[in-house]
């Protein structure tokens, strides 16, 4: 898996692949917004990861795990997810949050478990999606997860 930092440059065409699979787009130009993208031969993005951390750096909120359709169920989107986790470690993270709806399966076989959604908006509270989510009011329709890093 060979993944490269997102620039400034390809903030339109990450924004486009994480619209196309569903997920949230908010902030990702932000500098505090860690993110990587994998892509084909051609140069089209195929895959996406990353995470943003809490102010103190303790805590870190996944994001933007997601894989183009035609090529899940083959362990890609295992391979992000353990990327971001062994990237917010790196940096001094010692639990990961995230919120998904849709894919709590996924995420338990990583070793998340069902969080308390209003821990996650307190220590995350100052993360561009955690805001957003606060200000549009669909935090109320999210899940939470956690676990703890360090051996991912």
């Amino acid at each position: 898996m060979e993944l490269s930092r997102c620039m400034t440059a390809d903030a339109g065409e990450v924004e486009a692949f994480l619209r196309e699979v569903d997920l949230t787009v908010t902030g990702l130009d932000e500098p505090s917004v860690r993110l990587w993208v994998e892509r084909d031969e051609s140069g089209r993005i195929v895959g996406s990861t990353g995470y943003e951390l809490s102010r103190d750096g303790h805590h870190a909120l996944i994001r933007s795990v997601a894989v183009v359709s035609s090529s899940r169920a083959r362990g890609r989107g295992t391979d992000l997810a353990r990327f971001a986790l062994d990237r917010a470690a790196e940096e001094g993270a010692t639990t990961a949050w995230l919120f998904s709806r849709r894919s709590g399966g996924f995420w338990q076989s990583l070793g998340f478990a069902g969080a308390d959604l209003s821990e996650l908006a307190r220590v995350l509270a100052e993360t561009h999606q955690v805001r957003r989510f606060i200000a549009t009011g669909q935090i109320t329709r999210e899940v939470a997860w956690m676990r703890g890093l360090g051996g991912v």
